[in-house]
């Protein structure tokens, strides 16, 4: 059935169990984990009276993201190992994290997607959007959503 799974992860609770349950469902098929985890890019705005952030600084949040990035990585990997399952981390910069995981999936080659989903709804899910609706929308590939 699925060889290549992709599973992405932002650090969450409820990712967390999605990554452990995509890792088990994995481990039923036989199949290969690539764990995810995308870095937004930051956009230099300007603020107030004609402020930016500067380089430097947006270099410094991009490095501490990538910092914790490899920890929720490393994460996936252990349990992965544990599980007696093929694993292959991958992090990138991505203009949004949906954007970073159908493209992800592809340059994989990954045959599935397995992805949490936070449950907003209403008012909050327009606001703050959801990356697993946005995979669901663009993504060629089958999308397992974990509850």
């Amino acid at each position: 059935m699925f060889k290549n799974i992709l599973i992405p992860t932002d650090g969450s609770a409820v990712a967390n169990k999605a990554v452990k349950a995509g890792i088990e469902f994995a481990s039923q098929l036989g199949a290969k984990v690539t764990g995810y985890y995308a870095v937004e890019a930051i956009q230099p705005r300007v603020y107030g009276e004609g402020y930016m952030i500067d380089n430097k600084t947006i270099k410094a949040f991009e490095q501490q993201a990538r910092q914790v990035g490899q920890k929720h990585i490393d994460s996936m990997a252990k349990i992965a190992g544990a599980a007696g399952v093929k694993f292959v981390g991958v992090m990138t910069m991505a203009e949004t994290p949906y954007d970073g995981i159908v493209e992800i999936a592809k340059k994989q080659k990954c045959d599935a997607i397995f992805m949490a989903s936070h449950g907003r709804r209403g008012l909050a899910g327009i606001i703050m959007g959801s990356v697993t609706h946005k995979v669901l929308t663009h993504s060629k590939l089958p999308v397992l959503v974990y509850r």
